[in-house]
């Protein structure tokens, strides 16, 4: 059985959970609200403040389907009471970032700078200290949306494993490969 799907919801204090006739689980708080089309199969019940998630059969598409739309409510239900974060840091000489609004500007290392238009449900934060690597910070309340924001301005250069060069996550570990060894 689904461990993760049978771990009740607890809601905090300001979030509200309702459900629409056709399984559309809307989530209210203090930073906006989320709405998820849950599958039809996977029954909520809403009490007091704890939300649970229930499947009709021990089918293999039943089990994975509770656990995941679980996993999802829970991060909706976090996201409109803390919100989420992601920091990534540019790794490099001369790799630089900045922002104009929702416009974020990269130059890593090609003939031309990477212009990226972010959703303006992400908060864009650019920080440059002198003696440390620029890093870009992302803020928002839908942890999809913004895996896959972060995700996208990683993909632009990504991590080399010989200098660790390029746009890596902050609490990101790297393997190091060593180069190469003299000959005789």
């Amino acid at each position: 059985m689904s461990r993760i799907g049978k771990l009740p919801i607890q809601l905090p204090a300001g979030v509200t959970v309702s459900v629409a006739g056709n399984n559309t689980v809307t989530v209210k708080g203090k930073r906006g609200d989320l709405t998820l089309k849950v599958d039809p199969d996977i029954t909520l019940k809403i009490e007091d403040s704890t939300v649970k998630l229930e499947r009709p059969t021990e089918q293999k598409r039943h089990r994975a389907m509770h656990g995941l739309y679980r996993a999802l409510l829970a991060n909706m239900v976090k996201g409109v009471s803390d919100g989420f974060k992601k920091e990534l840091e540019l790794v490099g000489v001369g790799y630089r970032a900045s922002n104009q609004g929702q416009i974020l500007e990269l130059s890593v290392g090609y003939s031309h700078p990477i212009m990226m238009m972010i959703p303006k449900e992400v908060k864009l934060t650019t920080v440059t200290e002198k003696g440390k690597n620029p890093m870009i910070i992302l803020e928002c309340n839908d942890n999809q949306l913004l895996g896959a924001i972060a995700a996208k301005i990683r993909s632009f250069r990504k991590p080399e494993p010989y200098k660790g060069k390029g746009i890596k996550y902050v609490d990101e570990t790297l393997r190091r490969k060593a180069g190469k060894t003299a000959g005789k």
